[in-house]
């Protein structure tokens, strides 16, 4: 028996093995992501390194039930690494952060904490938000993950590298300015290490460069006895270089598979000013909620750029989603003060953007947490 014959054979040893282990319950509406559905084989022998990556997240294969081999090949529809955690009240799917079979592999968001699925009494909150899926689409990703503006990228030139927090160092192409949209190649990735526990994910990311080097770590608990999801971060600067930046948690909400329109109301604890850079008659801000009046539809999207009215005071961090129709609802708030604030939406998500200012000398270390309350509001025929 070849090398390859044997990781495939220990693969499908272990997955009969680790089937006889309690299994997370399943959720109401798992399926497999748009875009891996199709089921051909790619012409990439299992190697040992993809068995050991495959092995060491067994939950992605026991969960699902969506794996599909063909004898010493992968397929497409093969699952991403990924976890479940619950608290008994809580339940959530999380995609852990690979760089060769990674669910999110895109040079714009953090690739920690992306949350397929979360349930809370029957109610689901994050899901599948867009048509097509590719793993290096800037925004084919799902969850309350966060987006961490480039540093160093106005000093580099034109093939210089610049860093992405949560991703790693990147490269400058000949552009007139960053868009977050492009496709930059990625550098110097970095190292993962995830640890897992019934209701929490720790994820590590390390990095080290010439000039940017850290420790960032960031983990996603479901806290005992309360319907309560925490993300806590910390980011230490072990580099020669200040690293300043800002941070947003881009919230891709998907409340029940239901559309965008008037049964969803976003509130906050102070009187909105912005104007709208899409569509301004798609929603409209009444004193300090937004108000969609229309249903989104095909590519429709609605957008505030910038949203004021907050203080400096941490208190104003904290946004309500309430879906009138289904009865589910969320609070978000955190511990350190709103330095901007955002909103964009499409025809299946929701999505309110709250920013955190950072700044780390070289040695120190900044810590933040956003915190999810979930709850079920009132409904309205």
């Amino acid at each position: 028996m070849n090398k390859n014959s044997l990781s495939l054979s220990f693969i499908i040893i272990s997955e009969m093995l680790f089937a006889q282990i309690a299994q997370p319950p399943p959720f109401k509406n798992r399926r497999a992501p748009i875009g891996l559905q199709k089921n051909f084989a790619v012409s990439t022998l299992l190697s040992m390194e993809q068995t050991a990556n495959m092995v060491a997240y067994p939950l992605a294969f026991l969960a699902s039930g969506e794996a599909s081999f063909a004898t010493g090949f992968r397929t497409v529809n093969q699952p991403v690494p990924q976890t479940e955690i619950t608290n008994g009240i809580i339940k959530a799917r999380i995609y852990l952060p690979n760089r060769d079979d990674g669910y999110y592999r895109g040079s714009r968001f953090d690739w920690s904490g992306v949350i397929a699925e979360l349930e809370y009494k029957g109610h689901s909150y994050f899901g599948q938000w867009f048509e097509k899926y590719n793993p290096t689409n800037h925004d084919a990703i799902m969850g309350p993950v966060e987006d961490f503006y480039p540093v160093g990228y106005d000093e580099a030139k034109a093939g210089g590298n610049f860093l992405k927090i949560g991703i790693g160092m990147l490269s400058k192409p000949e552009e007139l300015k960053y868009f977050f949209g492009n496709p930059y190649a990625i550098i110097n990735p970095g190292s993962w290490k995830i640890k897992t526990k019934p209701r929490l994910v720790t994820f590590n990311h390390t990095l080290k460069d010439i000039d940017y080097s850290y420790q960032y770590q960031k983990t996603v608990e479901l806290i005992k006895g309360k319907p309560e999801m925490v993300l806590s971060h910390s980011l230490k600067n072990t580099g020669k270089l200040p690293i300043e930046t800002e941070v947003y948690d881009h919230n891709f909400f998907v409340i029940d598979d239901q559309p965008s329109g008037k049964d969803i109301v976003i509130a906050f604890p102070f009187n909105l000013k912005g104007d709208a850079r899409r569509n301004s008659n798609f929603a409209r801000l009444d004193i300090n909620k937004i108000i969609f009046q229309k249903e989104l539809i095909n590519n429709e999207q609605h957008q505030y750029l910038s949203l004021v009215g907050f203080s400096n005071n941490k208190q104003d961090y904290a946004i309500k989603i309430e879906n009138h129709k289904t009865g589910a609802a969320v609070q978000i708030t955190s511990d350190q003060p709103l330095s901007k604030l955002a909103f964009w939406s499409a025809p299946k998500t929701v999505c309110p953007e709250p920013y955190i200012h950072i700044s780390v000398k070289p040695g120190e270390t900044f810590k933040w947490k956003i915190f999810y309350q979930f709850y079920i509001c009132d409904t309205i025929n």
